[in-house]
C-alpha cells in the first residue's frame, strides 16, 4: 500500500503545478524511478491509473524511466556494479550510491490556453 500514498502525493503535486500555472489539464507524467528506490513501479502505476479518475490527470498517460544503481567510490572516483562488499575494488574505501534511489517527478505536460 506504499503505492498508492506514493501515487496520492504524486497527484497532489500535479494538482498543485496545475493551479500555479492556470492549466486545464494534464497530457503526460513521466517520472524517473531508481531500482533502489523502494518502490514497485508496477503497484505505483496501477494505484495512479485506478485514483486518477476525475482529477486533472484523468486523461494523462504515467511514462515511468527506470534508473540503475550507480556506486562509486567517493576517494578514487571509480564506478562499480555492487556484486559483494560495497567496497572499492581499488582503494578499499566504502562505495557511495550516487544514482538510483531517486523518485522524481521529471517532465509534466499541461494543457494551457494560448496566450
Amino acid at each position: 500500500m506504499h503505492e498508492l500514498s506514493l501515487a496520492q502525493g504524486l497527484l497532489s503535486t500535479i494538482d498543485a503545478q496545475v493551479r500555479a500555472r492556470r492549466a486545464r489539464g494534464v497530457r503526460r507524467v513521466r517520472l524517473r524511478v531508481g531500482d533502489a528506490a523502494g518502490v514497485e513501479v508496477e503497484l505505483l502505476t496501477h494505484w495512479y491509473d485506478v485514483i486518477r479518475a476525475g482529477t486533472v490527470c484523468a486523461g494523462a498517460a504515467l511514462e515511468v524511466e527506470r534508473v540503475p544503481e550507480r556506486w562509486a567510490c567517493p576517494a578514487c572516483g571509480a564506478e562499480h556494479r555492487p556484486t559483494g562488499p560495497l567496497r572499492c575494488t581499488r582503494c578499499g574505501v566504502p562505495l557511495r550510491l550516487v544514482a538510483g534511489d531517486e523518485l522524481v517527478l521529471d517532465r509534466l505536460e499541461l494543457e494551457v490556453d494560448d496566450v
